[in-house]
């Protein structure tokens, strides 16, 4: 399987005080990868070295084989960053604007994968006219309208209540299926990493290293809310966490 995300012996400082140590994960395409760990211990550092946020200091970083990895990664934080001025659709087609697509052009697109995933009805209105769950679903497509190799989400569910949350969950995942998405994603929560992931690197200690790694293989034919907690006890385990 073709890796789009490599990264070998990264480790990063801030001055005297290091925050990641020899750093090596992966994420194969068409695949979504979880990052969970403690908060401090790095997880957003390794996040911006990624995007190109902070200027990468030891190791490397490669996207699709290549060293020039800045721009290729589309960006999605906690927040939406809708801009609330803007109505949905323009929000959404605003990376096609930016990448000088025709604005007919670009609203035709828009409009499809809107109407693709039933928020049709919501292209004329404004954010604040949205539901937290439904302000997030639009910022999630926006971010693909970027068309990078790779998403990044940065606790990108973590505002949401538990019931939109779940109801998200399920509608990335759609997402994912539908255009072949590659994902990084950073949390804390562990049932969210297990329900959304293939894999999973737990990152501890100070300064970060990767602590553990766990393949996420769910069998359909046994009780799945079972399997999904025998994962979370064994990343709880390596977390040491009780």
């Amino acid at each position: 399987m073709k890796n789009i995300l490599d990264i070998k012996n990264l480790s990063y400082s801030f001055g005297n005080n290091p925050i990641l140590k020899d750093i090596n994960i992966h994420v194969n395409k068409n695949e979504m990868v979880a990052i969970v760990g403690s908060s401090g211990v790095g997880k957003s550092t390794l996040f911006n070295l990624i995007a190109g946020v902070l200027k990468k200091q030891v190791g490397e970083i490669t996207i699709n084989g290549s060293n020039d990895y800045i721009g290729k990664v589309a960006y999605m934080l906690q927040k939406d960053l809708l801009f609330e001025h803007k109505t949905i659709i323009d929000n959404v087609i605003l990376p096609l604007i930016i990448a000088k697509v025709n604005k007919k052009e670009a609203l035709e697109e828009g409009n499809k994968i809107l109407k693709q995933f039933n928020l049709d009805k919501y292209a004329n209105k404004y954010p604040q006219q949205l539901s937290g769950g439904m302000r997030q679903r639009v910022a999630l497509i926006r971010t693909y309208m970027f068309k990078r190799k790779i998403f990044l989400l940065d606790e990108a569910f973590s505002a949401l209540d538990a019931i939109t949350k779940k109801e998200l969950h399920k509608w990335y995942l759609d997402l994912k299926k539908e255009f072949n998405l590659t994902t990084l994603l950073i949390t804390h929560d562990i049932e969210e990493a297990v329900f959304l992931s293939d894999r999973i690197y737990i990152l501890g200690n100070k300064p970060g290293e990767i602590i553990g790694e766990i393949k996420i293989e769910i069998n359909p034919n046994k009780d799945i809310d079972v399997q999904r907690l025998i994962y979370k006890k064994e990343i709880l385990n390596i977390m040491n966490i009780e």
